[in-house]
């Protein structure tokens, strides 16, 4: 199979007879796997009409992996995407992701959380699709809008809700926050505020896979590394300057675009020249691939052929996830400037009642089934709340601790004490 999920654009050989023949092939036109289904949407006609172009950026850009997810008729368990097993298991991470989400909107709310917040509600399946077929020691490099990723990844809901309350049982002890995620138990290496920031870690985290398989020889370290990050991220310069040493160096590394159509109050197509992001990937010597990102089966089918790319030793696969956020960028934006009725549409494509659907309609699962597994899901968060507000708010003196390898440099006085633990250490300063 060669990512018979979605579109694909290989990169040509320069001196190919079909790179030479525009009549036969274009590299940027060429899809192995052609269909004459596009992305599902409003967009586009809202966007390119407004800006007076014409609307064919997305023509024959999705292959429906998953179209079983729109027929009617049972299909025999040998067709079928997914086993029992593994529709309960991603149905269930999709629905913690979101029960995680919705909580955590009433949580900042009533002021237990501060700071900026944004949440993943409607891209659930982007997470869900790629990280539940890592292993534990794989990697996965995240943005600001990270809690989803951590929960996927098998950060206990507990540790990231804590977190979240700035407490010390959170996953960083309650000095990360919302945009800081990390865990060094499950491979999470972040959570980044800046667009970007985190790129530069991922490819940092593949190229020591493989520096410890091919120069330490070390037989299982075929780990591979997970970049996840937005639309916005692909206009910055360490989108591009990783994506060339990714493919120069063959890393075992997989950059995932959420593309859900926003840049904070930007959109997408008016700040991109070309708004196709999967192209990118050609032009750096990779594979470029675009797959519909509300549908956790369609992910998940790109996921598995980028990941097994990567685990072999052939290199990195640029995947764009086009997706959509159910909520403004954070919960203090009064998420204004999108249409209603775009908002509308795409909550009509919820990818989590989509697979329940794929489920009910091939027998995978009962109503019961998925009740017990709703329940179930409450009764975690609902503890990851008490739990949270039971826990200790940190003591100052851990303002200082974690900045410098060295715990005895900058902030020790000479009684071995945290200066800050002295009432004048702030004096003339703002309250600590």
């Amino acid at each position: 199979m060669s990512f018979s999920a979605a579109k694909l654009v290989q990169p040509l050989h320069p001196n190919s007879s079909a790179s030479r023949s525009n009549d036969k092939l274009n590299p940027l036109s060429f899809h192995p796997f052609r269909t004459s289904s596009s992305f599902i949407g409003p967009t586009h006609k809202l966007r390119f009409n407004a800006l007076g172009r014409h609307n064919s950026h997305r023509r024959a850009s999705v292959v429906a992996v998953s179209d079983a997810v729109k027929q009617k008729k049972p299909k025999s368990s040998a067709n079928l995407l997914i086993t029992k097993e593994e529709g309960l298991e991603l149905y269930e991470d999709m629905v913690l992701g979101r029960a995680f989400e919705d909580m955590c909107a009433q949580m900042y709310y009533r002021g237990k959380m501060f700071g900026f917040v944004h949440l993943y509600n409607g891209q659930e399946a982007v997470s869900t699709g790629f990280i539940k077929l890592l292993k534990k020691e794989d990697y996965v490099v995240s943005t600001y809008r990270d809690h989803v990723h951590a929960l996927s990844k098998g950060v206990p809901a507990r540790s990231v809700m804590s977190e979240l309350f700035g407490k010390t049982t959170g996953c960083c002890r309650g000095q990360g926050g919302s945009m800081h995620m990390f865990s060094k138990e499950h491979n999470v290496i972040g959570g980044f505020a800046f667009i970007g920031e985190g790129i530069p870690i991922a490819t940092g985290a593949a190229f020591s896979s493989k520096y410890r398989r091919e120069v330490l020889k070390e037989a299982d370290a075929d780990n591979v590394t997970l970049a996840l990050f937005g639309d916005g991220t692909c206009n910055n310069g360490q989108f591009y300057e990783c994506l060339n040493m990714a493919a120069l160096w063959k890393l075992p590394i997989v950059f995932v675009v959420e593309n859900n159509l926003w840049a904070i109050g930007m959109s997408h197509i008016r700040a991109t020249s070309d708004p196709e992001i999967w192209k990118k990937g050609p032009a750096f010597g990779m594979p470029g691939v675009h797959v519909d990102g509300m549908d956790v089966l369609k992910v998940r089918e790109v996921a598995k052929e980028a990941i097994e790319r990567a685990r072999r030793g052939d290199g990195p696969t640029l995947v764009e996830c086009e997706t959509y956020r159910f909520r403004g960028h954070s919960l203090a934006d009064p998420d204004e400037l999108r249409d209603p009725a775009e908002k509308a549409h795409y909550a009509g494509r919820d990818p989590i009642s989509a697979l329940k659907q794929y489920m009910f309609e091939n027998k995978l699962a009962s109503e019961q089934d998925l009740k017990a597994i709703e329940k179930k899901i409450d009764e975690v968060i609902d503890d990851s709340v008490e739990f949270a507000d039971e826990s200790p708010l940190a003591s100052r003196s851990q303002l200082l601790e974690n900045v410098f390898a060295d715990p005895k440099g900058f902030g020790i006085g000479p009684d071995g004490k945290y200066r800050c633990e002295d009432p004048k250490f702030t004096e003339g300063t703002a309250h600590v």
